[in-house]
C-alpha cells in the first residue's frame, strides 16, 4: 500500500505485512486464539447448514434448547461423551510422543473382541467378570497397537500407514466372527449374544447413565497425572519437542515412546469395552464407527491435554446427538456432520498458525 499527496503523486511512504514468529505466548492468548478459531469454525458450519435448508432458529433449538433443557437429550450426550473421551485420551497420549495413531478404531475392535471372549466363555467368577473384561479389552488394544509400534520403533515404518491399514484387518476379523461362530443364535443377526447382567456396566441411577462415564473421567485424571506430573510426562515433553535432543541428553526415548504407544492402545481397547458393555450390551459390527476420527479431533482440539479433553468430548458429543436429530428431522446427510467436524479442525488448525506467528504492519519510505 502506498500513500499519495493531494496532487496524486506518491508521498514516498508504503506499507507491507511482515510475518514474525512469536517468541512467547501466554496461556490467555493461546486460549483466546483457539476459541476464536473454534467460533469461526462453528460460524462457517452454521452458514453451511443454513444454506442446506436448516433455519437459524432450528439450529438454536437443536443444538441448545433440545440438548440442555431435556434430561433425555442431555443423558444421550453424556452417554456418547464417555467413549469419545476415552478415544480422545488414546489419541492424546500417542500424539504426545509423535506417534500418529490413526488405528484407534482397530484397537477398539480388538478390545471389544477380547472382552466379549471373556463374557462368551464365562471366564472367572461373576463378581470379577467386569474387571476381567476391562483388563482383557485393554490388553486386546495393546496387542493390536504393538504391531505398528514394533514396525515404527525397530523398522522405521510410518505408523500412519500401518495403523490405518490394520483398521481394515481388524474390521474383517470382526465380521468373520459376527457372521460366523459368534453370530447371535437367537436372532441370527450379525452381532454377538447379549451380555448377561453381570457382564454389563451397572447404571449409576441418573439419566440412564452407566459406570462408563465415571470410568472415562477417572481415565482422564490418571492420564493427566501420567502426562503432567510423572517422570514419564516430563520425558514425553522432551520427546514431543525435540526427539534428537532427547537422545543426546540421555532420555530413554524408545522406552518412553513404547510406553505411550501401549497406553494409547490400552485406552482404545477400554473404549471398545465401554461401548460393548456399557452402551450396546453386546458386540456389534459397527459399534466403533466414527470414534477414531472423533478421538483424533478431540486430542487436537484439547492440545493433547487430558483435562481439556473432557469439555471437548462433551462438545463433540453434542455434535453427535444434534447431528442425529438433524438427519432424522431435516434430512441432513450423515456426511454433513462429518463436514462440520472437518471445518472445526481446519479452523482450529488455522488458529494454531496465529498462535505461533504474528502479523505486523510495517510502514516504509521517507
Amino acid at each position: 500500500m502506498t500513500e499519495t499527496t493531494g496532487a496524486g503523486k506518491p508521498a514516498g511512504r508504503s506499507w507491507r505485512l511482515n510475518l514474525e514468529i512469536r517468541q512467547d505466548v501466554s496461556r490467555l492468548q493461546r486460549f483466546l486464539l483457539t476459541l476464536g478459531g473454534l467460533l469461526a469454525g462453528i460460524a462457517v458450519a452454521a452458514i453451511i447448514l443454513v444454506l442446506s435448508g436448516v433455519g437459524l432458529r432450528d439450529l438454536y433449538t437443536e443444538f441448545v434448547v433440545s440438548i440442555f433443557t431435556s434430561a433425555q437429550s442431555l443423558g444421550a450426550v453424556l452417554v456418547q461423551a464417555s467413549p469419545l473421551l476415552i478415544a480422545g485420551l488414546a489419541a492424546a497420549v500417542a500424539f504426545r510422543v509423535r506417534f500418529w495413531n490413526i488405528g484407534i478404531e482397530g484397537q477398539m475392535i480388538f478390545g471389544a473382541i477380547a472382552c466379549t471372549l471373556i463374557a462368551k466363555n464365562d471366564v472367572g467368577p461373576e463378581a470379577l467378570r467386569l474387571p476381567l473384561m476391562a483388563i482383557a479389552a485393554a490388553f486386546g488394544g495393546m496387542a493390536w497397537i504393538a504391531v505398528p509400534g514394533f514396525l515404527r520403533i525397530r523398522l522405521g515404518v510410518n505408523e500412519i500407514i500401518s495403523t490405518l491399514l490394520l483398521n481394515y484387518v481388524a474390521l474383517n476379523f470382526l465380521l468373520h466372527l459376527l457372521y460366523g461362530s459368534w453370530q447371535d443364535p437367537k436372532s441370527s443377526f450379525p452381532h454377538s449374544e447379549q451380555f448377561d447382567a453381570v457382564e454389563r456396566l451397572p447404571a449409576v441411577g441418573i439419566m440412564d447413565l452407566t459406570l462408563a462415564l465415571p470410568i472415562a473421567l477417572v481415565a482422564a485424571l490418571l492420564l493427566w497425572w501420567l502426562m503432567e506430573k510423572s517422570r514419564f510426562g516430563f520425558f514425553s515433553r522432551f520427546a514431543e519437542a525435540n526427539p534428537r535432543m532427547s537422545r543426546a541428553v540421555g532420555i530413554p526415548l524408545t522406552l518412553v515412546t513404547l510406553t505411550a504407544i501401549l497406553v494409547s492402545g490400552a485406552l482404545a481397547g477400554l473404549g471398545g469395552f465401554v461401548i460393548s458393555s456399557g452402551i450396546e450390551s453386546r458386540m456389534t459390527q459397527s459399534f466403533f464407527v466414527g470414534y477414531g476420527f472423533s478421538g483424533i479431533l478431540i486430542a487436537f482440539l484439547a492440545r493433547n491435554n487430558p483435562l481439556l479433553a473432557i469439555p471437548v468430548a462433551l462438545f463433540i458429543a453434542v455434535l453427535f446427538v444434534a447431528g442425529q436429530s438433524l438427519q432424522v428431522f431435516y434430512q441432513i446427510p450423515a456426511a454433513m456432520v462429518q463436514l462440520i467436524q472437518a471445518i472445526i479442525v481446519i479452523s482450529v488448525a488455522a488458529s494454531d498458525f496465529f498462535i505461533r506467528h504474528r502479523v505486523r504492519i510495517i510502514r516504509q519510505g521517507v
